[in-house]
Parts: C-alpha cells; sequence; structure tokens
C-alpha cells in the first residue's frame, strides 16, 4: 500500500507513505530521499539501478526531493551516495541529525519538511544552473540543448550533474525518459506511440531502455503504470513486490 501527498513546505518535494508486507525493488528516478525506516533515518542516494528493499513490519515514511535539491541540503555530493542508503548521522554528523532521532513514523513526514526548511535556510538557495538543468532534461530537452541553454561545457555540465544528480546528465536523462514513458503507458497510450513521443528510435529502444535501467521489459513497467493508475498512484521509485 503506498499514498503520498505535495509536500506543504518543500516546493516539488512529495512526502510518501508505504507498508511493505513482501520485499521488493525501487526503480530509478532521478530523485532523492529521506527515509524513515525500522527506527532508523536513511538517506536514499541516487539509483543508477533497481533497489531491493526488504519486507518490514513496519510503514515506511519518506520524502522525496526534486532532482539536485537534497545534496544541496546535505553538504554532500550525490554521486557519493549512488545506489546506496546510508544513515543521515554518517552524511551530516550525530549532532546535527540529533533532531530526527527517536521519531515516530507518524509524525516523521513532518519532520523531515522541518528538518529540510532549516537546512534550507542555513545553506541559502541552491544554485539556480541546477534546478534549470533538471527541469530541461525532464522536458526532454537534449543534453547538447542544455549545455547551449546554460553556457556550460560538456565537463562543467557532468560535474555538475555528478554533484548534484549522482551521475552525469546524460543518465539523467535517460531515467527521466523512462518516466514519461511510464507516464504515457498509464494513460492508456500505445507503446510504439510512447517510444515515438518520448524520442526514442522505436519501440524496440525502448524496451531496450527499460531493461538497462530497471531490468525489467517495459511491458512489465507498463503493467504496474496502468495497475497503479486504476488504484493509487505509485511514485516514480514505485516499490514492486517480488
Amino acid at each position: 500500500m503506498y499514498s503520498e501527498r505535495p509536500s506543504r513546505e518543500i516546493p516539488g518535494a512529495v512526502v510518501w507513505h508505504t507498508v511493505r508486507s513482501a520485499g521488493g525493488t525501487v526503480l530509478p528516478d532521478g530523485c532523492m530521499d529521506l527515509v524513515w525506516r525500522d527506527g532508523t533515518v536513511l538517506v536514499a542516494g541516487p539509483d543508477t539501478e533497481p533497489f531491493t528493499v526488504a519486507a518490514s513490519p513496519d510503514p515506511g515514511v519518506g520524502v522525496r526531493f526534486p532532482s539536485g535539491l537534497l545534496p544541496h541540503l546535505l553538504g554532500v555530493p550525490a554521486a557519493h551516495l549512488r545506489n546506496d542508503r546510508v544513515p543521515l548521522d554518517d552524511v551530516v554528523g550525530q549532532r546535527a541529525a540529533a533532531v530526527l532521532t527517536g521519531l515516530d513514523p507518524a509524525d516523521a513526514g513532518a519532520a523531515f519538511e522541518s528538518f529540510a526548511v532549516a537546512r534550507l535556510r542555513d545553506a541559502g538557495a541552491p544554485d539556480p544552473a541546477v534546478t534549470a538543468v533538471a527541469r530541461m532534461l525532464a522536458r526532454g530537452v537534449s543534453v547538447a540543448d542544455v549545455a547551449a541553454a546554460t553556457g556550460l561545457s560538456a565537463r562543467a555540465l557532468h560535474r555538475l550533474g555528478s554533484r548534484h544528480f549522482g551521475y552525469g546528465p546524460k543518465t539523467l536523462a535517460g531515467i527521466l525518459r523512462l518516466q514519461r514513458a511510464q507516464t504515457l503507458a498509464a494513460q492508456g497510450v500505445p507503446s510504439a506511440v510512447v517510444a515515438a513521443d518520448c524520442g526514442y528510435v522505436d519501440q524496440a529502444h525502448l524496451i531496450r531502455e527499460s531493461r538497462r535501467i530497471t531490468g525489467r521489459p517495459f511491458g512489465e513497467l507498463r503493467q504496474d503504470a496502468s495497475a497503479a493508475n486504476r488504484s493509487t498512484p505509485l511514485p516514480s521509485g514505485s516499490v514492486t513486490v517480488a
């Protein structure tokens, strides 16, 4: 079971709750999360591959931040956390993480939002180039056109991506493009049309990219997206029962 709501404090962030009665996987979504799991607050790093999640009798609670924001708030390069889940106190130190110690899961979402607001106040506004890059890639703008629009060299754009997204812009673009494809599939758009609308060479290219990023054929993602669309929406990095 899964539910989510837009953050009341952080624009573009989502507060989510889930119950994991069985193990599953979290798919790459281009984002990073703060997560309460089994009594521990974790930083969920940026994924480039499916991440296995164990079943638990306790609910999971988290805040999914817009691409590039959480590394700015925590003061750590996103690439250091790639494909990993790390206790928050290992990232920011025990003193800074103490405000989130001993959380009741019912309060975790709001506590994460308050923590993020305080960190944002201390860190200041994020680099506008990071937000601009993430938004353009999410719209399907090519990496070359993003570089031209921001005035960044290919090397500078890759450094920006590594620090704020956890990987280069090409990787983020591929993940976000597959998300757009899943969104269209959930609306009942045929896969061949999805491939064309999302800029894949053909349907076979879409299928290959789906397997490369998620380890699953696009047909399975399509079924999951359609099922989720008929009930409660799943997150972009959804937990799927193994």
